[in-house]
């Protein structure tokens, strides 16, 4: 986000203005709703300042009347909240066929999700035109003015290289330009943009609400159709120099992996989607595809308990070199397979890797089976439309 270039000296009238304003701010996205009176208390400032205070957030169009508060014996006091429609954002989460979306308010509430699916390999595709049918879907759903959204983050399965701006290790986003990618979307679509790997913004899911709250660090894998790998330090995801770090499908398999798939040369060919359909077909489950075998074995328990069983082994030589090289805290289980696999798979997981090696990792399952990336696009985006009223308050105070 573009932030005021404007100097304001520490301990200056104006500088002390903008930190009064932005704490008021912070307080009413936390609570919902204050009065004055209120504001003043949890600010430590005086009822003259807290009032005008106060007038400078209406002023600028951030914060509204919401009501009215009971005071006693004297005239109700007026309440107030923050003006959440002022500045919108559109979280978005890629697939191969499947675009998923939801508008976010400042307060990092998501409305109703939509789904569209998109067109097939090789149809007449661009980032712009994916963009903006997300956008418009999203906001036709919750009622939303497009010309509020001011902000987009978009979880694809790759990596945007943060210095060169180049889209890498994704071949799910057809007609999508290689260079320029989020400065090219910034400029078509007039609004800020984040681009990020979906497996970090699940990651970032998980840590916010979802099995990972709480913990000091932690790493996600994700086992989907793809795999991924994403690596949180107390609160921060870790994407690398290039934004390529946990593309952990391209690791070699080890020695060990040649009894359970003679033909399997990476991680991919382990426990990717291909293994998994192929798991569940020796067991009669297998449906037409990935998402279809998925649904299958969630409402099949014979056939799941025989999967897990077999799944267990290969996910733990998966993530034993994680644990050679980062020991995280806690590893997650995360993505359709993890979800379908639920604490049992987790379990095997763990017991596997004490059984034959020296670590004794926790091993749970996701806390969000479903639209994880979408709710780490929509933790993302209300930090910046956060930090859009912030800059709003700034560039107003005299």
């Amino acid at each position: 986000m573009p932030r005021s270039t404007r100097p304001t000296a520490p301990g200056t009238p104006a500088w002390l203005r903008t930190r009064n304003d932005r704490e008021a701010l912070a307080l009413l996205l936390e609570h919902g709703e204050l009065t004055r009176l209120q504001l003043g208390e949890l600010t430590g400032l005086s009822k003259p300042t807290a009032s005008q205070m106060v007038h400078r957030l209406a002023a600028a169009g951030v914060i509204k009347e919401t009501g009215e508060v009971s005071a006693g014996r004297g005239p109700n006091a007026v309440s107030y909240g923050v003006q959440l429609d002022v500045a919108l954002g559109v979280a978005v989460d890629i697939e191969e066929r499947l675009l998923t979306a939801t508008v976010v308010d400042v307060s990092g509430a998501e409305r109703e999700v939509v789904e569209l699916e998109l067109p097939a390999r090789g149809a007449r595709r661009s980032a712009t035109g994916d963009v903006r049918a997300a956008i418009d879907a999203a906001c036709a759903a919750a009622g939303a003015d497009v010309d509020s959204v001011t902000a987009v983050c978009i979880g694809v399965q790759g990596a945007v290289d943060p210095r060169t701006d180049a889209l890498r290790f994704t071949d799910t986003l057809p007609g999508w330009q290689r260079r320029n990618v989020r400065a090219g979307l910034e400029h078509e679509l007039g609004l800020a943009v984040t681009i990020e790997n979906d497996v970090n913004l699940a990651a970032v899911a998980e840590r916010t609400r979802g099995a990972a709250a709480g913990a000091g660090g932690f790493g996600l894998l994700w086992l989907g159709k793809g795999l991924g790998f994403a690596l949180d330090l107390a609160g921060v995801v870790q994407p690398g120099t290039s934004g390529g770090a946990g593309e952990i499908g391209y690791l070699p398999v080890p020695r060990e992996a040649a009894s359970l798939d003679p033909a399997a040369r990476d991680l991919q060919d382990l426990i990717g989607g291909g293994p998994l359909v192929r798991l569940a077909r020796r067991f009669g489950a297998a449906g037409r595809g990935y998402s279809a075998t998925i649904d299958r074995l969630t409402t099949s328990t014979e056939a799941r308990a025989e999967v897990v069983a077999e799944l267990a082994p290969r996910v733990a030589l998966g993530i034993i070199p994680v644990l050679a090289l980062l020991d995280p805290e806690q590893i997650v289980l995360g993505g359709p397979t993890g979800a379908m696999g639920g604490a049992e798979l987790a379990t095997a997981v763990a017991a596997h890797v004490r059984r034959t090696t020296g670590w004794n990792p926790r091993v749970v399952p996701t806390g969000i089976p479903r639209h994880a990336v979408l709710f780490g696009a929509c933790e993302r985006l209300a930090g910046a439309l956060q930090d859009q009223l912030f800059d709003r308050i700034e560039r107003l105070s005299p």
